[in-house]
């Protein structure tokens, strides 16, 4: 452990995780909260019903300061590219670099440039205009999103060029945008912002019932919530079970090492899978486990004899960490299923009736369940890019640049102490979050808040 303590190398990977695990909490929500707006507007143009308007008045103002927070936490990740990471940005830069440009002209500057209108421009433009603003704050929410995912993604699978002479030469720049990772890896992390999103609303709307605050108010966003839940969850299973045949195939030693897989099966056997194991890198082994037979053949080429390839096929320095995605990997599916079952008690709840105005607030349990749920909606995501990115080591760009190539000529104290500044400087920041978000939550929706003219009034 004490050898950890002093390797550069390590406290970078460290000082990146930490950082990168507290910002990617911010824009989960950002661009999920964003789409959610999206609707709540939409709703208000069509039905005219004002306490629609009232929705999209307190959710905008929560959003606010999540966009602020993710946007102050997000500047240190791509200088740190070049302060820890030089030589790899030295070798792709020219289109990494490129790509993390889009991210913030193309992306975060059409997100802020709307901003302004979405949440102050109600009594400066009409309401087609200010929700056209209000699209443009979704749509630039999600463009960040697909081009930090283009630049994850490319280091996960590289292709549209080669290096030569210690440079990434670009041969097929649509190639190298589009990489093979890059369609399901987008796809399962824009469902999990709006898991997240979904969960937390939940929560939050959830937490005032119980409370018996604006009751009328909040069970219309729980339950706007719940029905695109009962949609979403489901989904994001099926993409991420897609999701892991694809990465079993473009890179099977990441799946070796998160299923904690051995020995290749023999052909017309099946690959059993590791429900529990205890792994045991040194002596290419487990200590104990619980399989299922046959599970992790289907899981992977779903045939109950698949071929999956084991980590003794694999050289050890090329073999990821294990332990770590082993685990991650179980927290985030076991999160993803006790999302489906919060789901169904939902579904079951709505039936019989125990969320209607005069019932909802004895619903303690289920209420109880959505917030523990938006809790683990985070550790979901938080476990998803564990598995994503320590799966992917010893490469920072699978099988083109190794981790510790691509890592500056750092002493171990100079990493201490930027991490140690960064540690102290988001604790600082997060508890400015929460002291906001609460003092918003408890401040509550303004039941008399009218729209201005123009944004004309249906009923109440």
């Amino acid at each position: 452990m004490t050898e950890f303590l002093t390797d550069p190398v390590f406290l970078s990977r460290v000082q990146f995780a930490l950082t990168t695990a507290f910002h990617i909490t911010f824009p989960t929500l950002t661009i999920g909260l964003a789409v959610f707006l999206v609707v709540l507007e939409w709703l208000w143009l069509r039905t005219g019903e004002v306490l629609y308007y009232r929705q999209f008045r307190f959710w905008s103002r929560l959003f606010a300061v999540n966009f602020a927070v993710g946007v102050v936490s997000g500047i240190p990740l791509e200088f740190q590219f070049g302060t820890n990471w030089g030589p790899f940005s030295a070798t792709v830069g020219n289109f990494f670099g490129q790509i993390l440009g889009f991210e913030g002209t193309m992306a975060f500057m059409l997100e802020s440039a709307f901003l302004y209108l979405m949440l102050f421009g109600w009594k400066r433009v009409g309401p087609k205009m200010h929700f056209f603003s209000t699209l443009m704050v979704a749509f630039g929410s999600s463009l960040s999103a697909f081009w930090i995912l283009v630049a994850n993604s490319w280091m996960q699978t590289p292709s549209g060029g080669h290096i030569e002479g210690g440079i990434f030469v670009v041969d097929n720049y649509l190639a190298a945008v589009f990489s093979p990772d890059l369609p399901l890896a987008f796809s399962h992390m824009y469902l999990a912002c709006l898991e997240v999103t979904l969960f937390v609303v939940g929560a939050v709307s959830g937490a005032n019932i119980l409370l018996g605050r604006n009751v009328p108010f909040f069970l219309k966003s729980f339950k706007i919530a719940a029905l695109a839940a009962i949609v979403v969850a489901p989904l994001q299973a099926f993409v991420g079970d897609s999701n892991g045949q694809e990465i079993g195939r473009l890179q099977p030693a990441k799946v070796a090492a998160i299923e904690a897989h051995w020995d290749t099966n023999k052909p017309g056997t099946g690959a059993p899978w590791n429900m529990l194991a205890w792994p045991d890198p040194r002596n290419e082994r487990n200590f104990f486990k619980i399989q299922i037979p046959y599970a992790l053949s289907l899981l992977i080429t779903h045939s109950p004899t698949g071929t999956v390839p084991g980590l003794k096929d694999f050289p050890r320095e090329d073999r990821p960490p294990i332990v770590l995605p082993f685990y991650a990997f179980r927290l985030m599916v076991g999160v993803g299923f006790a999302m489906m079952a919060v789901m169904a008690w939902t579904v079951w709840a709505w039936r019989q009736g125990r969320l209607s105005p005069e019932r909802a607030t004895g619903e303690r349990y289920l209420y109880y369940a959505w917030g523990l749920m938006a809790g683990g909606a985070y550790l979901a995501v938080l476990m998803g890019w564990v598995t994503r990115e320590v799966g992917r080591q010893p490469w920072l760009a699978y099988g083109l640049i190794r981790t510790g190539e691509g890592h500056s000529d750092l002493a171990a104290g100079a990493v201490w102490l930027s991490l140690t500044g960064f540690v102290a400087a988001y604790a600082v920041l997060f508890t400015l979050f929460l002291f906001f978000m609460a003092k918003l939550v408890r401040k509550g929706p303004d039941l008399a808040e009218l729209p201005p003219p123009g944004h004309g009034v249906v009923g109440e």
